[in-house]
């Protein structure tokens, strides 16, 4: 009899696309109630019945005030009878503590004509003409020493102002995990989520596996500056931009808003994007030279990870060549940069031949790459010294030449480019923040799904544009809903899974 044929072992599932509120869109939360609620008293109730001693804590009791760790949100709700504040020396506060998961909400509305409750609905907050309704994976009640404890158990938060570089240096200097999961780490990094972490490693050119054990001091420091800088970006504007400005002109679409983030290849060296899996989420990196895994100094990526980890770690691991780019840990002197336009911001290339005449700024087009800038400001320089080496250009001379003016433009933009970028002051202090209305507009007319970037922060005028939104859409498909269409906008919790009719055969 013949033998069976060994059966091929299963293909592993495709990579988990799963959002989360990340720390941006909690800190936004945050203010948005801080202006509408905190100081007032208010009606609570549980519509779905799953907080109902917390809304009998809380119900008539001001509120004094918010708080946003990561993404955790605090709402601090007066024990005594006082106004704002009143009571609160004696008594203390009822502390309820929010986290969103996957699919949590909490919206402010006009009490003239306030949305409905829904299954999902664990707290209504009603008075001074306004209904309030929070949707959330996790809403508890605590006292203050409950709040403490998180407080302590949470990491250093970028958009506070109490956030301790030095503080996350030791801990991240003695942790064994990659750096892809320390990001992840909330006791870590705060506020972090997956298409931060995907975008921060990029921007900081740190391949997702790579030791944390392994990053000197610079190295880190890169890591939290663009932590810091491309969250307090998304606070300001509502949405997950990461792509600098002047750089998004350069590498045009799909790279306008995210460099890596659900891309299928780099804006910058033309390299696929990698997806795997990495503690149940899907990581992504450049596959080409953006993020090299650099032979590590530890032993293994991540003991504690099992074997798995250790032999996807070992087989991702490449002797990295060198690749000429910009540095930010490690910044080259100007005079090293000035002969070497390859390791040059974009930025800085298009300013020298910007400031240049006529026809050395046609030389490259306005949607030109890095690698045509390079060869532009490169033909420049060779000219300028071939000038220099036929005499026809010489150091006394008084009249400088169009070409020794090049030289001089080079200089110019790369000792204000090549100085150590400095790290903005953490927190939220002083950032002005956009309505969500302009924000759900903004990733409307970018073509972004809402699926994108959960956001948890809803009122009247951003629900007003989501509905025009979807309106525009059903009378672009002709007036006919084309699936569950109509209900994509809606939070999917496992409550409202859980209510949904069983399909029969």
């Amino acid at each position: 009899r013949p033998r069976p044929r060994p059966r091929a072992p299963p293909r592993p599932p495709p990579p988990r696309s799963t959002v989360m509120v990340e720390g941006h869109g909690v800190h936004r939360v945050a203010q948005a109630h801080r202006r509408a609620l905190v100081g007032k008293k208010f009606k609570a109730s549980s519509p779905n019945g799953r907080f109902v001693d917390g809304a009998r804590a809380i119900d008539d009791k001001a509120l004094a005030r918010v708080e946003a760790i990561g993404k955790n949100l605090f709402y601090f709700f007066d024990r005594g009878e006082g106004g704002r504040g009143g009571g609160s020396e004696r008594h203390g506060h009822h502390v309820m503590h929010v986290h969103f998961g996957m699919s949590g909400r909490f919206s402010v509305h006009a009490a003239s004509d306030p949305p409905a409750a829904t299954p999902t609905t664990r707290l209504k907050l009603e008075g001074h003409g306004r209904v309030a309704m929070l949707s959330a994976m996790v809403v508890d009640l605590m006292d203050e020493s409950g709040f403490e404890a998180k407080r302590v158990a949470l990491g250093q938060d970028p958009l506070r102002e109490d956030a301790c570089a030095d503080t996350l240096w030791e801990k991240f200097t003695a942790s064994r995990k990659s750096v892809g999961l320390a990001l992840m780490d909330q006791s870590m990094f705060a506020g972090v989520g997956n298409i931060y972490r995907a975008e921060i490693l990029f921007k900081a050119g740190v391949h997702p596996e790579q030791p944390c054990r392994d990053l000197d001091r610079g190295a880190f420091d890169s890591l939290w500056r663009h932590s810091v800088e491309l969250l307090q970006r998304g606070y300001s504007t509502g949405s997950i931009l990461t792509v600098d400005p002047e750089e998004a002109l350069v590498l045009g679409e799909p790279w306008t808003r995210r460099y890596v983030y659900n891309q299928s290849s780099c804006g910058r060296c033309g390299g696929k994007v990698l997806t795997w899996e990495m503690a149940n989420r899907t990581v992504y990196c450049c596959g080409g030279s953006c993020q090299k895994l650099i032979e590590s100094r530890s032993s293994v990526a991540n003991p504690s990870s099992g074997a798995g980890a250790k032999k996807r770690a070992a087989a991702k691991k490449v002797v990295r060549e060198h690749v000429p780019f910009v540095s930010h840990c490690a910044p080259d002197s100007g005079a090293t940069a000035a002969s070497d336009p390859s390791k040059m911001t974009v930025k800085a290339l298009r300013e020298i031949l910007a400031a240049g005449s006529d026809s050395e700024k046609a030389v490259v087009s306005a949607s030109a790459k890095k690698p045509e800038l390079v060869a532009a400001v490169a033909a420049l320089l060779r000219a300028a010294k071939k000038e220099e080496e036929d005499g026809t250009s010489t150091v006394a001379r008084s009249t400088p030449t169009k070409n020794t003016n090049t030289e001089m433009r080079v200089k110019v933009v790369v000792a204000k480019t090549s100085e150590s970028p400095r790290t903005p002051t953490p927190g939220t202090r002083g950032l002005a923040m956009r309505s969500e209305a302009d924000a759900v507009r903004d990733k409307a007319n970018a073509g972004e799904k809402r699926n994108v970037e959960h956001v948890a922060l809803e009122d009247d005028a951003s629900r007003a544009v989501v509905r025009g939104e979807r309106e525009r859409v059903v009378a672009a498909k002709g007036g006919k809903k084309r699936g569950r269409a109509g209900k994509a906008l809606a939070p999917v919790t496992p409550e409202a899974r859980a209510t949904r009719p069983r399909r029969t055969k």
